[in-house]
């Protein structure tokens, strides 16, 4: 026994240490700070770690929406921005990412993640070819078991998929503390690659046992909801950004509230949502600079309460 937890142990500190030294600076891009980027603790590739949710943003059809979807996704890209998140559930999302992704030049040089909705192994494996076809891609970057919807059937099939290159990556998302503790059994005995999990200053629960975990079992955690659907916007309706916002590089409320969930060393990505450029690049400001430390991690906690 205690020959066995030699190992584990030196392997649970080198993922605290490999988490808590991910912050590696790279290039300024369009004459920026260096970006912010973090490893995926499965193969220590690095990603950008602020991603673009599709969620209602990309669900689009008329020609100015398009438009503006187009311009964020050149946008996002040329800020140094990789991950895009998406599902079969978000109605136009991945066929609008496709198509504009081949009308940018970006058709594989994104960081592409979808989602298994749905109970059977052929139903699953008709929707994951149709999720391929739609964003325009024969490799998924990451396929992700959505909501624990038949999971255990699924995480077969995707172990399969990723051993023949189908996928590089498989993960579980959830959006809800309700789910956590199924989430929890789900992960340690499947042991995926992403845990997709919402985490933000309204919704901060999952840092209490499922992000150490995730930490602990070598995950890479994409957190959803970060602005908990402009909740944490309407906290600050009104209110000035705090002049000691400016000592971790925050210039906006959205910036102020990404930052906060990204100085969690075990959070790689986080994916806000949206087709709005400004709204993009003032996002994007949020994976360069500096970073709240706990102290003021806390005290920005207290400043939401408040």
């Amino acid at each position: 026994m205690l020959k066995d937890a030699v190992p584990a142990a030196r392997r649970r500190k080198f993922l605290r240490s490999l988490a808590a030294a991910a912050l590696l600076p790279v290039a300024a891009m369009a004459g920026g700070s260096p970006l912010i980027v973090r490893r995926v603790p499965a193969t220590g590739e690095i990603l950008p770690p602020i991603g673009l949710g599709t969620w209602q943003s990309f669900d689009v059809s008329g020609q100015e929406d398009l438009a503006a979807a187009k311009e964020t996704l050149r946008l996002f890209a040329g800020q140094g921005g990789s991950v895009v998140d998406s599902s079969p559930m978000y109605g136009k999302s991945e066929a609008v990412i496709g198509r504009l992704a081949a009308a940018t030049g970006l058709t594989g040089k994104l960081f592409l993640a979808t989602k298994v909705w749905t109970e059977g192994r052929e139903a699953g494996i008709r929707q994951m070819e149709e999720s391929f076809k739609r964003m325009g891609t024969r490799r998924m970057d990451l396929m992700q078991i959505h909501n624990l919807v038949d999971a255990a059937t699924h995480a077969k099939t995707l172990r399969e998929w990723k051993e023949a290159a189908r996928i590089r990556y498989w993960g579980i998302t959830h959006y809800h503390s309700g789910a956590y503790a199924d989430i929890e059994r789900l992960i340690k005995a499947e042991k995926p690659d992403f845990l997709q999990i919402n985490y933000s200053l309204a919704e901060p629960q999952s840092a209490a046992r499922l992000l150490p975990l995730a930490r602990d079992l070598g995950l890479a955690v994409i957190a959803n909801r970060p602005f908990a659907e402009g909740e944490l916007f309407a906290r600050v309706k009104g209110k000035t950004l705090p002049a000691w916002a400016a000592d971790f590089d925050a210039a906006s409320w959205a910036q102020f509230f990404l930052k906060w969930i990204l100085a969690e060393p075990a959070v790689t990505c986080a994916i806000p949502g949206t087709r709005n450029p400004k709204y993009l690049m003032d996002n994007m400001a949020a994976g360069r600079g500096r970073l709240p430390d706990e102290p003021t991690r806390a005290r920005m906690v207290a400043l939401l309460r408040g």
